[in-house]
């Protein structure tokens, strides 16, 4: 059985369940905590060495990490649905804009480097959500204009079926409502999401459906 090392609120994780949801998968989850700190522990360690979640351990017993690279390898090997257009330019557009949430805003925005900023650097509550709402500003205003200025945008991201930008694009306006952004100027993302939600595979992949939540 494939089985999925995460953590119920991990934006990287929740664009895997995601996949394995849309792909149709049966998979097995094996919460890691993050915030106890178990993404350090040896046993994480060894199936990840940068101690982060998710990791994939996949039916034949291979060991993938990170989350878009995961949904890759689920693509090229579970082709139907598919999370890429067909054509050259539909996947590279598509591919441009996960990697505009998963590449420019999350990493900013994780746990660990919120973490850094308020332990290391000494940085109050204040200034710790005045960081997460300034990336979340920049980097949804520039996914804004895309989205709703490209003709290829359709009920979803790219056209009018769930691809991997949408799996990005789900996880991160998550954790801007748990951090209570903003997001009123940026009504083409909204409509996407909602788009998303209403769909059963996004809503099973949710942090409240998870088996570690609360």
């Amino acid at each position: 059985m494939t089985t999925l090392y995460g953590y119920f609120r991990s934006s990287a994780a929740y664009r895997v369940r995601i996949a394995l949801n849309l792909k149709g998968l049966d998979y097995d989850q094996a919460p890691v905590n993050l915030v106890k700190g178990e993404q350090r522990g040896q046993e994480n360690l060894d199936r990840n060495p940068q101690g982060l979640v998710p990791t994939l351990e996949t039916d034949d017993g291979v060991q993938l990490t990170q989350s878009l690279a995961i949904c890759e390898y689920l693509e090229e090997r579970y082709p139907e649905p598919a999370l890429l257009p067909t054509d050259a330019e539909g996947r590279a557009r598509v591919r441009s804009l996960a990697q505009l949430i998963a590449c420019e805003i999350h990493p900013l925005n994780n746990l660990k480097v919120l973490k850094y900023l308020v332990g290391e650097l000494g940085v109050d509550e204040a200034a710790k959500l005045a960081w997460y709402r300034h990336w979340i500003t920049e980097g949804f205003a520039a996914l804004e204009a895309r989205l709703a200025g490209e003709d290829a945008t359709g009920d979803f991201c790219h056209g009018d079926t769930p691809a991997l930008a949408d799996l990005c694009l789900v996880p991160q306006v998550f954790n801007a409502e748990r951090f209570e952004c903003d997001l009123s100027a940026y009504p083409t993302i909204q409509r996407i999401v909602a788009n998303c939600r209403a769909l059963d595979a996004f809503h099973r992949a949710s942090p409240a459906e998870q088996p570690d939540a609360g």
